[in-house]
């Protein structure tokens, strides 16, 4: 028996022995494919005598191909997208962050179509359509003083997913594009930076829903950018827990405010009719808080609105830090601006403990992920929109959408009470210089009193879809996006439900 148990222990023995010299000669002479990756490709390194850095030339992987490559996934990008692919396109929506929805999600902004009191003629197509969804999904709250909707921030990156994977539409987050792939004056695609690496995105037609015309000014095409110190300001987001809801409210009521008092600390241009509307907006309460000694003397730009109060005590898009003299296009403003904005906040939700009954629980809940950015780069197109065009109902040949008669920025507030509109023109996506390029959203081509209009979330929903319908039907066709036939679009476009 003893022999036995001997006998197993030493055939035990042996095999552990084998084991782990077949485990030690596997660690040490062939790399494990899981984790023993190297880098191939050669290292940028510095030029001293010209103190450049030089990229050694390299092949980059060709990571997918499509029809329709929309890059930016906000409400412009999202329109663009989803319009492309109703159209026929096989389409590629890419986005830098973890989820779609742009400044609905990213920065926080739940207000997209506000102006919408009694009178206003709006918008239809893929902007509507996702607010509805919103709202059957659960994800909204009613706007204090209209019939629009607050949508749910955080739930919109759920609803904006729903959307793309419904349409089919093939999404890459996380993914940054950093060049453009040339031919000539024709855009062939996009190089992308992300975890994967390099990569290249190869496509017939490239959109630019950037915001920032970052794809436009990478492929050469010309665009126009005010003085730093001219632009509208940048803001951050923040949001509350712990508010006391019908306390608020009941001071809200008791002290309304309404647009008029928009601008106690600058000039306001307005029609009239604006002036008695009541608006969600808080300012004289930061100069109470501010006489108090709780802001401090050198901040004077906190002001502005509060919209959706949910049942369990949350106050969130409170809008409230505005930050002016912010390059949205360089790095060390945006950095600046973060942190700036971060500071503000607090200061604000200090003021707000202090001085708005409801608020005196009140603790921080989150920051926006991102800065709100209102205004950068805006191409030149082929036809360039004009005060006069968004203030008097300009009509266009070439129509790919209405928007209502909706300003607001510069110090310019007029609300579309009276349904006037303008129709948004297919000349104002389209950029000198390059073709097969089109550019939806803020960016689009036009001056600054029109810009008040078209960087309004809806707005950007119209240039998106007109956008994404150009793009397909000009692969449909055999077309250029300089050359399509604008009936062909407009039907595709009346097909979708968009009014022309």
């Amino acid at each position: 028996m003893n022999d036995t148990k001997s006998l197993y222990k030493d055939r035990a023995k042996r095999m552990a022995e084998r084991w782990a010299k077949k485990r030690s000669e596997a660690d040490h002479s062939q790399p494990s494919a899981q984790t023993n990756h190297q880098r191939s490709t050669p290292h940028p390194f510095i030029d001293r005598q010209t103190n450049h850095v030089i990229e050694p030339r390299r092949n980059i992987p060709v990571l997918d191909e499509c029809d329709v490559l929309v890059i930016g996934g906000g409400p412009a990008g999202l329109s663009a997208a989803l319009s492309a692919k109703r159209a026929g396109a096989d389409t590629i929506l890419l986005e830098r962050y973890g989820c779609f929805g742009g400044a609905i999600t990213t920065v926080g902004i739940e207000t997209i179509a506000w102006y919408r009191y009694e009178g206003t003629v709006d918008s239809d197509g893929i902007g509507v359509e996702m607010e509805k969804l919103a709202a059957k999904m659960g994800g909204t709250i009613k706007w204090p003083y209209n019939d629009s909707e607050c949508l749910d921030a955080d739930f919109f990156k759920f609803v904006a997913d729903h959307l793309v994977t419904e349409a089919r539409v093939r999404p890459y987050l996380h993914s940054l594009a950093t060049e453009v792939i040339m031919e000539g004056n024709l855009i062939k695609g996009v190089i992308t930076e992300s975890k994967s690496g390099r990569h290249a995105i190869l496509a017939k037609r490239v959109i630019d829903c950037t915001g920032d015309a970052d794809i436009a000014h990478l492929a050469g095409a010309p665009y126009r950018k005010s003085a730093k110190e001219e632009m509208m300001a940048a803001t951050t987001i923040f949001n509350c827990a712990g508010v006391k809801k019908e306390k608020f409210l009941q001071y809200t009521r008791e002290n309304p405010a309404t647009y008029s008092d928009w601008g106690q600390t600058w000039d306001q241009e307005t029609s009239g009719k604006e002036d008695d509307l009541l608006s969600p907006y808080l300012e004289k309460e930061f100069v109470k808080a501010s006489e108090m000694g709780i802001l401090p003397k050198n901040i004077d730009t906190i002001s502005g609105s509060w919209s959706a109060l949910s049942e369990a005590g949350e106050a969130t898009n409170l809008n409230l830090v505005h930050m002016p003299g912010i390059d949205c296009t360089d790095v060390k403003d945006l950095t600046k601006a973060e942190m700036q904005g971060r500071r503000e906040s607090l200061y604000a939700l200090a003021a707000l403990k202090a001085v708005v009954p409801g608020f005196e629980n009140a603790k921080l809940r989150n920051f926006g992920m991102t800065l709100g950015c209102r205004d950068s780069r805006k191409i030149i197109g082929r036809y360039s929109l004009t005060e006069n065009d968004v203030k008097n109902e300009a009509r266009f040949e070439d129509s790919i959408g209405i928007f209502p008669e909706f300003l607001d920025g510069y110090n310019v507030l007029i609300l579309p009470t009276t349904g006037r509109y303008f129709q948004v023109p297919y000349g104002c996506l389209v950029p000198h210089a390059v073709d097969n390029l089109l550019v939806a959203g803020r960016c689009v081509a036009g001056d600054k009193i029109s810009h008040c209009a078209m960087r309004n979330i809806m707005a950007c929903t119209v240039t998106g879809q007109g956008a994404g319908v150009a793009a397909a039907v000009s692969v449909r066709e055999g077309t250029s996006t300089g050359s399509v036939d604008i009936t062909m679009v407009q039907d595709e476009l009346e097909k979708q439900g968009v009014r022309i």
